[in-house]
């Protein structure tokens, strides 16, 4: 069978407390499933610390920044999405005023994104080389421990995704972001942005930022390797500075990825995909719906579809293909069963 080319839509996303969020450029969407069940969906803009500085396009520097505005933006929206969940179910008038506070707002989100930063430079980077340090009485090749330092990174941070992932809630929260990466993957092969269309379509994509995870633990590994100092304070201390170094190659490296389709690329990408099968559940209908409003609000799928792959519809639809007794693609799934999952919002 034909290999189906794909295109990047450059259009990202990120799964909230019962909703999806979309970003387009500066624009983005927060597409939330409210309790009586009606699709909320905010529109806003942001342009990011350093907006318009050409020192966000300098390559391995842009992802810094890069990073810091989706902490950022990613807690503004889980407000925003869990300000319909509150257990005392405020008013929507108290609601909308605690958000006009836009000063509270602006400091909470600022301390969140530090105190979220410490806790995983604590978890990800202290603790693994607290660690390994104990075991320098045994082991005393330098460039093993850095290699043990780094293998217990990883296996910390799968051990800690697959701890949060028996939590109710993040086993929803899992599911809206599969929502989200199919909705992609169906604009990227040429699909219509349909309910039937998105169910067939992967729940992985080399995008994820469970794969940039990876990448910052695997690209550390090879940069620490190569730190040789004495001193237990200014190792820990290098490692914490070089973490924006890190994630500025970890950001050039998903980037290539979500734009080729190179063999090298797809095999490096291939920890993270297989990581993002914890980190993503099949959605149901209902939430792929909200993805998709989450998309509509911010990208002209039509336009897209039609500059891109040819026509408004982009190749034919699943619906199409199926009446006129043609095969599935193969870069569709199986039709997935519904998860026995019945828990309320």
């Amino acid at each position: 069978m034909a290999k189906k080319r794909t295109c990047y839509s450059g259009i990202g996303g990120q799964a909230v407390l019962e909703g999806i969020m979309m970003k387009n450029g500066d624009r983005y969407a927060v597409a939330v499933r409210k309790p009586s069940g009606e699709i909320e969906v905010e529109l806003e803009s942001y342009q990011g610390v350093l907006h318009g500085h050409k020192i966000k396009e300098i390559p391995f520097i842009r992802g810094i920044f890069n990073f810091i505005d989706s902490l950022i933006l990613g807690n503004k929206c889980l407000t925003f999405s869990a300000s319909f969940y509150d257990e005392e179910e405020e008013e929507t008038a108290d609601r909308k005023r605690k958000v006009s506070s836009e000063k509270t707002e602006k400091l909470m989100m600022t301390l969140v994104t530090v105190f979220s930063v410490i806790l995983a430079v604590g978890i990800f980077v202290v603790l693994p080389y607290y660690i390994a340090s104990l075991m320098e009485d045994y082991i005393h090749n330098r460039s093993l421990m850095n290699i043990i330092e780094g293998g217990l990174r990883i296996l910390i941070f799968l051990i800690y995704v697959l701890a949060i992932s028996a939590m109710k809630d993040i086993r929803r929260l899992y599911r809206y972001h599969g929502a989200e990466h199919k909705c992609i993957n169906c604009l990227e092969r040429g699909r219509e942005l349909t309910v039937r269309n998105v169910m067939r379509c992967s729940r992985l994509h080399k995008r994820c930022g469970t794969s940039f995870i990876f990448f910052v633990l695997f690209i550390s590994i090879i940069l620490f390797f190569f730190i040789r100092v004495d001193n237990p304070v200014e190792r820990v201390a290098l490692r914490i500075l070089l973490m924006p170094v890190v994630a500025g190659i970890s950001y050039e490296v998903i980037r290539l990825a979500g734009r080729s389709d190179n063999a090298l690329v797809k095999l490096l990408s291939l920890p993270g995909m297989l990581i993002q099968r914890i980190t993503t559940k099949e959605p149901d209908k209902d939430m792929v719906e909200v993805a998709i409003a989450a998309v509509e609000a911010v990208f002209d799928w039509r336009e897209f579809l039609e500059q891109n792959f040819g026509n408004p519809e982009g190749e034919a639809s699943l619906d199409n293909a199926e009446e006129n007794g043609q095969t599935i693609p193969d870069f569709y799934e199986e039709e997935p069963e519904e998860e026995s999952e019945t828990e309320n919002p």
